[in-house]
């Protein structure tokens, strides 16, 4: 009974990681909502969101609430929502009314994953709530080039000695995806997290000053702009 759930985890997690096809294939590792398949499809705006915010950053039914909002103010920008989350070891990319209420309820039992967590939390088919290098990671891997989200992790007080910094930074560093947020978490070392990304990175960061009550709103209208900006510029040719 052991090593057959060890094969089975295994198989599973080759099935979600083997190199992707000459055609850039991703069917079968990633599961799309039919609204997310066709905006993408059809080069329509699409906008990333993250889950770990629904799982731990709020109790339930405020969390549930949230997110059907945030996903909302996105469509009524002119953009399609894709929140990521891992569920039953499934990368998705674009939740279900059905799949957000999942998520909400399930609560801090959904594993908090980032990039590093992937592969674990996807070969024992659990529930994974995607933090911002995960979704980075995975919207970078389905072609969506814009994400928005509060705040992003950075270098923790006392970082010099701990040499505890997050693995969002690193993550803004290597993968090509745009990311809009509210700036760095105001409990990290804000000085020490720039002086880190001005130090391993040569292109970051902008950030968007608004009144604390509608900054997350706002953040999202910017994301949806920064979308259709960045499809013009790369449908113009030269």
């Amino acid at each position: 009974m052991a090593s057959s759930s060890a094969l089975s985890r295994l198989s599973n997690l080759h099935n979600h990681l083997r190199p992707l096809d000459s055609n850039n294939q991703i069917e079968g590792l990633v599961k799309f909502s039919p609204e997310v398949y066709q905006a993408l499809s059809s080069g329509r705006a699409v906008v990333a969101l993250e889950s770990t915010i629904i799982s731990h950053g709020m109790p339930y039914p405020q969390n549930l609430e949230t997110a059907k909002q945030v996903e909302e103010i996105v469509r009524k920008n002119g953009a399609v929502p894709a929140t990521i989350a891992i569920l039953d070891g499934v990368p998705c990319v674009g939740l279900s009314a059905e799949q957000l209420e999942r998520l909400a309820t399930l609560g801090t039992r959904a594993q908090k994953t980032a990039r590093r967590d992937i592969a674990y939390v996807v070969a024992g088919r659990r529930n994974g709530a995607t933090t911002v290098s995960a979704t980075m990671f995975f919207a970078s891997t389905v072609g969506i080039p814009v994400f928005v989200t509060g705040g992003i992790g950075g270098v923790h007080r006392h970082g010099e000695e701990t040499m505890d910094v997050s693995s969002d930074l690193t993550e803004l560093g290597k993968t090509p995806v745009a990311v809009v947020s509210a700036g760095v978490k105001s409990i990290l070392d804000i000085p020490k997290t720039l002086e880190y990304l001005c130090r391993k990175h040569k292109e970051y960061v902008l950030l968007v000053t608004r009144p604390m009550n509608s900054q997350h709103f706002s953040l999202i209208q910017a994301a949806v702009r920064l979308h259709a900006v960045w499809t013009h510029q790369r449908n113009v040719p030269g």
